[in-house]
């Protein structure tokens, strides 16, 4: 087993401010690493591949796998203990392939077993007033709380205690994660 304290995870559904927590945690100097899924879709749109969620939500799974293994990688080879920041790991994988009733892979429950984070993970939780649908995030507001409580269960399950981010401004927010890692 791989475990790395110094590689935190923000997790939550879609719509509850995760990239723009990041996007903010970046500018203030932090490491980060973006979210598969958005990666995948782009990339996909682009070359009207299959691994879509819309098209093939099992095949969008694994690249998203794929995707979240390099990056694990990534940071590992290049962090040196440099605190890491993603918006979204392994164990997400996981959490949305149990969400479209879909069965977890053998290979992703030893990814999520081997490969581990912090222990204190941070969830962002449904937040109906600033959640919204855009060209990759097509989930309903139902789904997206659906996919917050799914990750929470997912991430408990896995061994990962749950921290929830307040519902704040995003300075507020940036101020808490870089409490939480200072912490650590």
């Amino acid at each position: 087993m791989t475990s790395n304290d110094s590689f935190f995870v923000l997790t939550g559904g879609p719509g509850s401010g995760k990239t723009t927590l990041i996007e903010a945690l970046a500018a203030a100097g932090r490491r980060t690493m973006m979210e598969a899924g958005r990666a995948v879709i782009r990339d996909q749109v682009r070359i009207d591949g299959p691994a879509l969620p819309w098209r093939d939500r099992a095949l969008f799974a694994e690249a998203m796998i794929v995707h979240d293994l390099a990056t694990y990688r990534r940071a590992e080879t290049n962090a040196s203990g440099v605190p890491v920041i993603f918006d979204r790991a392994l164990p997400d994988c996981a959490g949305y392939l149990a969400l479209c009733g879909l069965t977890v892979p053998a290979h992703l429950t030893r990814a999520v077993a081997d490969l581990r984070y912090n222990p204190r993970v941070l969830l962002a939780p449904f937040w109906p007033e600033i959640f919204g649908a855009d060209e990759e995030r097509r989930q309903d507001a139902d789904e997206a709380e659906r996919t917050a409580a799914m990750m929470t269960q997912t991430y408990r399950a896995a061994g990962y205690e749950i921290v929830i981010l307040p519902k704040a401004t995003v300075a507020e927010r940036v101020a808490f994660v870089q409490a939480m890692i200072a912490e650590a």
